[in-house]
């Protein structure tokens, strides 16, 4: 079932509150995806939209280990369409692109991310407000890129949380050991 682009267009921006919506162009692996919600849970992005069969097809065997599905809005769409107030940011490997490092977040993004075995259309880089790339050796997982952007994205925010509070709440139940 393929749904409209609402979540990708509704203009729930708010001028004081920062919003993340992950696109994925046809992801085909449900361990990916899987891994690519649980990030999404763990840096609070605002949804998950992709494109294509391939991951419906596959969705019934993600491995969402925090069901994050069940809390972040999870929706096909036919083709990336960001909200009005987004800012369209492509993560791929392409020349001209703008090393991670030096790139300044917008506070409403629209990330857009390719598929496993191919590259972001041309069409649709054309559409985007920026283009980035994480400057490693070699291509990384789909899944291990998103979450080194939405890491670098809250690291870089000014409304990160540390200390020791964050750390109670966010560690898994088995894990009470002190420094």
């Amino acid at each position: 079932m393929t749904y409209s682009n609402d979540l990708a267009t509704s203009d729930k921006c708010s001028p004081s509150d920062d919003s993340v919506t992950l696109c994925i162009i046809n992801p085909k692996s449900p361990q990916n995806m899987g891994s690519i919600l649980r990030a999404a849970g763990c840096y609070r992005a605002d949804s998950v939209l992709y494109t294509g069969e391939r991951y419906a097809r596959a969705r019934a065997f993600n491995t969402d280990t925090k069901n994050v599905g069940l809390n972040i809005p999870l929706a096909q769409i036919d083709a990336p369409m960001p909200g009005p107030h987004m800012s369209m940011v492509a993560v791929e490997l392409v020349e001209g692109a703008t090393p991670l490092p030096h790139f300044e977040h917008p506070k409403h993004a629209y990330y857009v991310f390719g598929p496993e075995d191919g590259s972001i259309e041309q069409n649709i880089l054309d559409k985007c407000q920026h283009v980035v790339y994480v400057p490693t050796s070699g291509c990384m997982n789909l899944a291990a890129t998103v979450n080194v952007l939405l890491y670098d994205r809250l690291a870089k925010s000014d409304t990160t949380q540390y200390g020791d509070q964050i750390i109670v709440a966010s560690r898994d139940t088995n894990n009470r050991t002190k420094v």
